[in-house]
């Protein structure tokens, strides 16, 4: 099943570069703001900017990244934000999977799960869930990948999209938004869920401003 994926996607991605090969140099994308804009203080959650490593920012490639803490205080564990937007992958370059943006050093995955969540402005999204652990440590994680008002949750049909959107409407641009949560011991994995779907509710009625659909 792996080779079959990994066959898919070098498919999609050879008949994209040949397609993107006979349209216009410059995606189309429509204006958007600077992940910077972004609100510092999302529900009573403020936040603190982190910095991301040279290293880093050369792996991921040209585009916007935004790392973020919210936090609530010493009594709730915070919750960390990543979204990275890159406005064209016609180069080859295309967005990584969240687990090359996980800790790494020692985290393995423990459970994963596609579900449906619907944010505070009635909308469906599409997402990703995963518990992560290093020894005693465990973190809740919830990603999608978004482009084009659409959450998508699967790495595969997020590149068979690219492919179609790029057909359709001359755009690759597209983001991998993350939100993680410490996993307190003295809580469940049912409480960081909460905390981590609840924010995550509030924040994608907010991103198309700085992702646009």
């Amino acid at each position: 099943m792996k080779n079959l994926r990994f066959w898919i996607v070098v498919l999609l991605l050879a008949v994209t570069a040949l397609f993107l090969h006979m349209r216009p140099a410059a995606d189309q994308n429509p204006p958007s703001k600077p992940l910077s804009q972004l609100p510092v203080n999302i529900e009573g959650w403020p936040s603190i900017d982190q910095p991301i490593d040279q290293e880093t920012l050369a792996t991921l490639g040209a585009g916007d990244v935004l790392s973020r803490v919210y936090s609530q205080g010493a009594q709730t564990p915070p919750i960390g934000l990543f979204i990275g937007y890159f406005p064209t992958q016609r180069t080859g370059q295309t967005i990584h999977s969240p687990k090359h943006c996980l800790p790494g050093s020692g985290w393995v995955f423990e459970e994963s799960s596609y579900v449906n969540l619907i944010d505070a402005n009635a909308k469906t999204h599409r997402v990703g869930e995963y518990i992560i652990a290093n020894g005693a440590a465990k973190q809740y994680v919830v990603y999608w990948y978004q482009a084009h008002g659409r959450s998508v949750a699967d790495e595969y049909m997020a590149k068979f999209y690219m492919v179609v959107d790029a057909i359709r409407m001359n755009r690759t641009d597209g983001a991998l938004v993350r939100i993680i949560t410490p996993i307190a011991s003295n809580e469940t994995t049912s409480a960081a869920r909460n905390r981590a779907e609840k924010f995550t509710m509030q924040l994608a009625p907010m991103l198309p401003n700085f992702i646009p659909d």
